[in-house]
């Protein structure tokens, strides 16, 4: 069953860890999960890995996507680099398209003023307080949050962070999300014959 393409930002120092278990199981589930770099030049990811994108940013529709990914990466805290994937997450927001954004680029996000008015949270307040962003009364303290068609969560946080997005796309729901979740999280083994029956 095919339910659409999913993309994933890529660029240098793109934190591996964070979207390893959100991209596996949208593509279990029938999503196609594309890349989309800045160009479409290779970009070495945090942990070395060397990424050729699908597709170059500019040409990234929100019509054609049913979800923009967004990882951290040291380059979000360095410059504004990386500032065109937040102008784009405002895109796909505008277009009532859903944007997942963990770590670093959660900071993005915030100084796009895309967090102004939607709960959200990242790895601590004062770290999206330092962008100098005024949505700092709609942070909330928790592993993930979703506000609409915005997901955030910390670092820390890559399997509550893929929770948020598989109930958002409809991957599991109810009790198998549940079960997905305390199978990834909690290593709790009855969860897998609920998942799995």
């Amino acid at each position: 069953m095919t339910r659409g393409t999913v993309h994933l930002a890529v660029y240098d120092t793109y934190a591996d860890w964070e979207t390893g278990h959100t991209t596996a199981h949208l593509t279990q589930n029938g999503f196609t999960v594309k890349t989309v770099g800045l160009t479409t030049h290779p970009v070495t990811t945090m942990g070395g890995v060397r990424v050729q994108p699908d597709l170059a940013l500019v040409d990234l529709d929100p019509t054609d996507s049913e979800l923009l990914i967004l990882t951290g990466a040291t380059l979000w805290d360095t410059g504004d680099v990386l500032s065109p994937f937040a102008a784009k997450a405002r895109a796909f927001l505008d277009a009532g398209v859903p944007v997942a954004a963990i770590c670093g680029a959660t900071a993005g996000l915030a100084r796009e003023g895309l967090l102004d008015d939607r709960a959200h949270t990242s790895a601590v307040s004062f770290y999206l307080a330092a962008t100098g962003y005024k949505g700092g009364d709609h942070y909330v303290d928790a592993d993930a949050v979703t506000d609409g068609d915005l997901i955030t969560a910390g670092p820390t946080e890559p399997v509550a962070f893929a929770r948020e997005v598989f109930a958002r796309l409809g991957v599991y729901e109810g009790e198998k999300l549940d079960a997905w979740y305390r199978l990834f999280h909690d290593s709790d083994p009855a969860a897998y014959e609920v998942l799995n029956g």
